[in-house]
């Protein structure tokens, strides 16, 4: 006796496999529903299902950041592969380009909303499926970050490797790829000093104050002392870590604070994103 297989069960065997849905429900069909059994059937057969590749880490990818049309919202996502042969591909490129023109049509608020938007009637999820089962790589939506912000500017540096989204309190057309770069370049934590996590600003203090009390100089030091020099370090930490403290990147003799007062004094960053392979 047959078993009837549903949408449902072919869609279990994509979302486990990557294998394509005509494949899957063939596949379900001679092993009579046997999930199990279908799974062996597609490797017999020479799928290269997902199962196979769920212990590879995919740190290549296309990393892409676009705004919309009246730059009040942002989005950077990175579709991720394992070999900078696939990342490198045209029709890889085209198809990451081709999700972020959905996600910025279609107002999308994360990844999960992103998985069910259609293109061309195909969901996203299915078709990121589609593409893993005919590439032979691992690959999926691994990052998604969205900005919204009376002004977003976006970035894309590297060849596709990172993407930033800044987001300020009105319009930045002239600062806006600036401070996006110096995000890039520099890295920071967190937009100013206040911004930066307390979890991060301990890990920072207890860190800077283990590696002053073992030094030999500081030997019977009393621990007032200790406490004032490991202050002065995490205030150089945030100079070094925090965005407006940073010194600008186009211009070190003055910070990126003063760069920003030098556009315009009431320009401010409110929000950033950086997004990069790995």
């Amino acid at each position: 006796m047959s078993v009837a297989i549903t949408a449902a069960d072919i869609n279990k065997l994509r979302q486990a496999t990557g294998a394509g849905m005509m494949d899957c429900r063939k596949a379900l069909t001679e092993n009579n529903g046997d999930f199990e059994a279908a799974i062996d059937w597609l490797r017999k057969k020479g799928q290269k299902v997902a199962a196979l590749r769920s212990d590879r880490e995919a740190k290549e990818g296309v990393v892409l950041a676009k705004t919309t049309a009246d730059n009040k919202t942002g989005i950077t996502l990175c579709l991720s592969c394992e070999t900078d042969f696939v990342s490198k591909n045209a029709e890889f490129v085209a198809f990451a380009q081709s999700i972020i023109d959905a996600a910025i049509a279609n107002n999308v608020k994360d990844a999960e909303e992103l998985n069910a938007v259609e293109i061309g009637g195909l969901k996203i999820a299915d078709m990121v499926n589609d593409k893993l089962a005919s590439i032979g790589e691992k690959i999926g939506i691994s990052k998604f970050v969205r900005v919204d912000a009376p002004y977003v500017a976006s970035y894309i540096h590297g060849a596709n490797r990172m993407g930033v989204l800044v987001g300020f309190n009105k319009d930045a057309a002239e600062a806006g790829k600036d401070v996006a770069m110096q995000i890039a370049a520099m890295n920071p934590v967190a937009i100013d000093p206040e911004a930066v996590p307390a979890a991060t600003v301990e890990r920072e203090r207890a860190i800077v104050t283990e590696t002053i009390q073992a030094d030999p100089k500081m030997a019977g030091k009393p621990a007032e002392m200790i406490a004032k020099i490991a202050e002065g370090k995490l205030n150089a930490f945030f100079k070094e870590s925090t965005l407006l403290a940073q010194a600008f990147v186009k211009d070190g003799s003055k910070s990126v604070a003063d760069y920003l007062k030098s556009v315009d004094a009431e320009l401010k960053v409110t929000e950033f994103a950086r997004v990069a392979l790995g």
